[in-house]
């Protein structure tokens, strides 16, 4: 029996293949959006994934402020942070948040769902959010993909 073929394969910086996609939002649920964002961006379609390494493609989201949130989420929703001042807790809702910067709303719920590490925020930097259909990256020449298409 030939041992050699059972060895496993990790996915290195020097074996790894990373694309360039375009994820349209314009009508997307926002945590279905950023669920199968973040399946991309962590490379998990991949068949050589390797959780430890950034593996995964370079993702470009359209449309961003064409984003839907079901329920009573634009008002009940509320983004939490702290200035690092005694009494600092600011908070804002969905909708305000979405009126001051629509893609942030994107950014933060991809980012959620990606590792809290080193390897985390190294994913989150692969990301790139557009109002509107035109982006800075043309010459990479992304491969657009369904998101229905993703499971």
């Amino acid at each position: 029996m030939d041992t050699l073929s059972y060895k496993t394969v990790s996915a290195n910086k020097a074996t790894r293949t990373k694309e360039w996609v375009m994820v349209d939002a314009e009508g997307q649920s926002l945590g279905r959006l950023a669920s199968r964002v973040a399946f991309l961006l962590r490379g998990k379609h991949k068949p050589n994934f390797t959780p430890h390494v950034d593996c995964g493609d370079n993702v470009i989201v359209i449309n961003a402020q064409a984003i839907n949130l079901t329920g009573k989420k634009w008002d009940a929703k509320e983004y939490i942070r702290h200035t690092g001042y005694p009494g600092g807790q600011r908070s804002l809702t969905a909708l305000e948040l979405f009126n001051k910067n629509p893609e942030r709303l994107v950014e933060k719920a991809v980012k959620g769902m990606l590792p809290k590490n080193k390897l985390g925020a190294e994913l989150f930097r692969n990301l790139k959010v557009y109002v509107g259909s035109e982006h800075d990256h043309e010459a990479q020449k992304p491969k657009t993909v369904k998101l229905n298409d993703i499971k």
